[in-house]
C-alpha cells in the first residue's frame, strides 16, 4: 500500500463488500475520495471457483469497476475464521498503515450464511480499537498509532427482512451508482452464475426499497454507533426528495 486512504471497507470474503456497500464505495470514489477494500480471507475454497487465483482476479476486477484503488487480501483462513488476537493485529496494521478516516464493517450475524461474517465483525471492531492504542508499537511492526475518526456498520444479509437497529442509522444515496454495484457483483462469475440470477434481483430490489424510504432511487443502509448531530434543521428537511 503506497498511499493513505479516506475510507476502508472490510469484509470476510471477496464479494461481501460489493453486495453490502458497493454503491457507496463507487459514489465515494466518484467524489474523489481514496477508497480501499480489505478482505480478511480469499474466500476459498468455494464450489464454483477453480482456484484462489481466479477468485482474486474477480475481486480485483470488481474493485476496478467501483473505482477502488487499493484492495488487500489478508491470509486468514476461510471457513475457519475466528476472532483472535493475531487476526485483530493483522487488520490493525492495515489501519495504521493506510490511516483511514472511516472504516466500514459488518453489522451483525448472517443466519443460514457463513459464520465467518460474525467473526469478521468482532475482528474489525477490535482492530479499530487496536489501531489507536499507544505504548504497544512493537505489536504492530512499529507502525505509528492511528485514530480512526468514525466506524460504520453495514448489514450483509440481502435476503432478510430484518434491519439492524442503531442510534445513527441512515441511508446513503446510491441512485447514480446502483448499476456499478450490480456490475461489480457480476464480476464474480464463479460465485454468481446464471442460475443465481435471483441474487441480483434481491440486491437491486433491496437497494431500491431502502432508497425509496428516503426519496432516493436507490440506497444503502449504514449504521453509526452514536446519534448523528444536526446544527441546522430546516435545510435537512427541505430537500426536494423528502417533499
Amino acid at each position: 500500500m503506497s498511499e493513505s486512504l479516506d475510507v476502508i471497507a472490510v469484509g470476510a470474503h471477496p464479494d461481501d463488500v460489493e453486495i453490502a456497500v458497493g454503491g457507496t464505495l463507487a459514489r465515494l470514489a466518484q467524489q474523489g475520495y481514496r477508497v480501499g477494500i480489505v478482505d480478511l480471507t480469499d474466500g476459498e475454497p468455494t464450489p464454483g471457483s477453480p482456484s484462489p487465483e481466479v477468485r482474486l482476479q474477480e475481486a480485483q476486477r470488481a474493485a476496478e469497476i467501483l473505482g477502488v484503488t487499493t484492495r488487500i487480501t489478508l491470509e486468514l483462513p476461510n471457513r475457519r475464521l475466528f476472532d483472535s488476537y493475531e487476526a485483530r493485529v493483522e487488520l490493525a496494521k492495515v489501519f495504521r498503515h493506510a490511516k483511514p478516516e472511516i472504516v466500514l464493517g459488518i453489522a451483525d450475524r448472517t443466519p443460514m450464511a457463513s459464520p465467518d461474517h460474525w467473526q469478521a465483525k468482532q475482528i474489525i471492531d477490535a482492530a479499530v480499537f487496536y489501531s489507536r492504542l499507544t505504548k504497544w508499537d512493537a505489536e504492530f511492526d512499529q507502525l505509528p498509532v492511528h485514530t480512526i475518526r468514525q466506524q460504520l456498520w453495514y448489514p450483509l444479509g440481502f435476503s432478510t427482512l430484518h434491519m439492524p437497529d442503531g442510534p445513527g442509522t441512515f441511508v446513503h444515496d446510491i441512485s447514480g451508482t446502483l448499476e456499478l454495484k450490480l456490475e461489480s457483483i457480476r464480476a464474480y462469475a464463479t460465485q454468481f452464475p446464471p442460475q443465481k440470477e435471483r441474487i441480483f434481483r434481491l440486491v437491486e430490489s433491496q437497494a431500491r426499497f431502502i432508497g425509496e424510504t428516503c426519496g432516493f432511487a436507490a440506497g444503502e443502509l449504514l449504521i453509526c454507533p452514536k446519534p448523528l448531530g444536526v446544527q441546522d434543521l430546516v435545510p435537512l428537511f427541505r430537500r426536494e426528495s423528502l417533499a
